[in-house]
């Protein structure tokens, strides 16, 4: 066997499945804690075309928790920073980055013009969100999306399932009600976390956020303001397993029509 660099993927779900993932075209929109990791794995897992979106830069907060934050990025573009980390994982990869803020005027450019195999939604701002969840399930594109990872702290407690499903989640709460009274109330698969926010004692939240997950949807707001709202607290882990979930389900659901010969060398094994 010749080695590659995706000869370990290879030996796990075989050489059709890679070329399936190869022939694959898959967007990302938003690149923080959970969709630069979810980007990254996108692009470890062979995946030949991948956009993605992102209007932000790198702020000094973001070196907690986001895969491309350093004191050395602070102030760049994510998108830039994130296409160029994945050039140089997969050069022979097709990596497109747009550092936009997705929005009802851009989708046609961003989402409904290309022949996209899945999306993934990593957009915390709710109206954008919305609109991006409510165009992918009304032109039937595959998406899956990340609800609150802030404000958490087991790993234990991350689910996936169908918006309808989701509970305990308070931005799943708020979705799945926008959702529905745009005639929405199933198909769109999440990532969510069962437990519930927590934020450390006599810690002072009070701050102004650059993009409000919380206003009014039918506000045609400029993203950029700042809004006055209570900030939740966030950690390393959380938000990455959220994008390697995402990522992970993705992966799993373009190759699951892939035949592939497996052979379980482990079903033999005792439990000694």
């Amino acid at each position: 066997m010749t080695l590659h660099r995706f000869s370990r993927t290879e030996l796990l779900i075989g050489k059709a499945a890679m070329e399936r993932l190869r022939n694959s075209h898959v967007a990302l929109f938003g690149l923080g804690g959970v969709g630069s990791y979810a980007a990254e794995a996108l692009c470890r897992s062979g995946i030949g075309h991948i956009t993605i979106v992102d209007f932000d830069d790198v702020c000094l907060t973001n070196l907690n928790r986001q895969l491309h934050a350093t004191e050395a990025t602070v102030g760049k573009s994510k998108a830039a920073l994130m296409a160029a980390r994945m050039r140089s994982i997969n050069p022979d990869a097709k990596i497109i980055a747009h550092k936009e803020f997705y929005s009802a005027e851009n989708s046609d450019k961003l989402l409904t013009n290309h022949s996209y195999d899945y999306v993934l939604d990593a957009i915390d701002h709710i109206t954008s969100k919305l609109h991006l969840l409510s165009t992918c399930h009304q032109q039937g594109i595959p998406v899956i999306a990340s609800m609150g990872a802030a404000g958490k702290l087991d790993p234990t407690q991350i689910r996936i399932d169908d918006i309808s499903c989701t509970n305990c989640c308070h931005m799943a709460r708020s979705v799945r009600k926008l959702l529905k009274k745009r005639g929405i109330s199933s198909g769109i698969t999440t990532v969510y976390s069962t437990e519930k926010a927590c934020l450390a004692k006599n810690s002072n939240t009070e701050t102004i956020d650059e993009v409000c997950e919380l206003h009014n949807p039918d506000d045609n707001c400029n993203p950029l303001l700042t809004t006055k709202q209570r900030i939740l607290g966030s950690c390393a882990h959380i938000p990455a397993i959220f994008g390697l979930t995402m990522a992970g389900w993705v992966v799993n659901e373009l190759v699951k029509n892939t035949k592939v010969e497996i052979v379980d060398r482990l079903a033999k094994c005792t439990n000694n």
